[in-house]
């Protein structure tokens, strides 16, 4: 079975930043979902149970009930037109000009224009990713490019994308690292393992996380409960449900005390402590 990354950080599934020129999706009084310009004016009146935000130039929306398991997906341009019917049971937002979808109980990939390009033969498949993705067949993962040949053959049990020229894979239920010709770059001995960014990747032993470089040379000790991805050269890493930073080397940066972390962006980090929410800068102090 196709695994998904160990991530230590809820991700926002859509969000909230739109794009100045893309209409915007509204919950109407119906409790249904239409779509209106910037100045207010309607689009489309409301009549998908949702609508995402404009990807690429187009809106996956869907109708039905996900509880009833009788939702059909499907995708609107600018002005509402439904460019791509309502018949995909699950449909994700386009990258890179392909959408990943699932027709009855196995996942491809459509274009723009509704065209299969990667045929719904699988079990799972995730999106790609330097130019491969991930994809489950017959109880195996393999990796697919984009013209659904074979790249690295569905041997494994489980695997991550690739980031930074490396993927994890396990094998008897421990994960190691492959490169993108299948060369084992990193023996699997981890229990779990996160991807890599910034030269490093959190990995797991006896619960415990740590991190490695791309030599799989251990960089920190397996004392974490969790861990974020390195941004800007700084690791959120959590102890006993609070958070904190260190370097790359393993330096403690602040100690682990804050509620909730956000990730290093332009030299400053969002965090939480005794109920306020403020910012610090990479040396751990409070930017006023």
């Amino acid at each position: 079975m196709m695994k998904k990354p160990i991530l230590t950080v809820f991700l926002v599934l859509t969000s909230t930043f739109v794009i100045a020129q893309y209409p915007i999706p509204f919950l109407g009084s119906n409790d249904k979902y239409g779509l209106k310009t910037k100045d207010g004016n309607i689009v489309i009146q409301p009549k998908y149970e949702y609508i995402s935000p404009f990807s690429e130039g187009l809106s996956m929306v869907y109708n039905g009930s996900t509880m009833n398991d009788d939702t059909k997906y499907g995708f609107i341009n600018t002005i509402g037109d439904e460019v791509i019917p309502l018949k995909y049971k699950i449909a994700w937002d386009f990258k890179d000009g392909l959408a990943k979808v699932q027709l009855t109980d196995k996942w491809g990939f459509i274009d723009k224009t509704g065209k299969t390009i990667i045929p719904m033969e699988y079990n799972a498949i995730d999106e790609f990713a330097e130019g491969l993705a991930v994809a489950e067949k017959d109880g195996k993962t393999g990796f697919i490019d984009k013209n659904n040949k074979t790249i690295i053959p569905f041997n494994y049990d489980g695997a991550f994308y690739f980031s930074e020229g490396l993927a994890s894979v396990t094998i008897n239920n421990k994960w190691g690292f492959i490169d993108k010709t299948n060369k084992i770059v990193i023996t699997p001995s981890f229990d779990k393992t996160d991807v890599f960014s910034e030269g490093l990747c959190g990995v797991m032993k006896n619960e415990k996380w740590g991190f490695i470089n791309k030599t799989g040379k251990l960089l920190t000790p397996y004392k974490y409960d969790l861990v974020m991805w390195c941004k800007e050269g700084l690791i959120g890493v959590s102890n006993n449900e609070l958070w904190g930073f260190i370097d790359k080397t393993g330096k403690v940066i602040t100690p682990i005390q804050y509620r909730l972390i956000e990730d290093f962006k332009g030299g400053k980090a969002k965090v939480e402590l005794n109920g306020k929410e403020f910012y610090i800068n990479k040396s751990g102090q409070k930017i006023k």
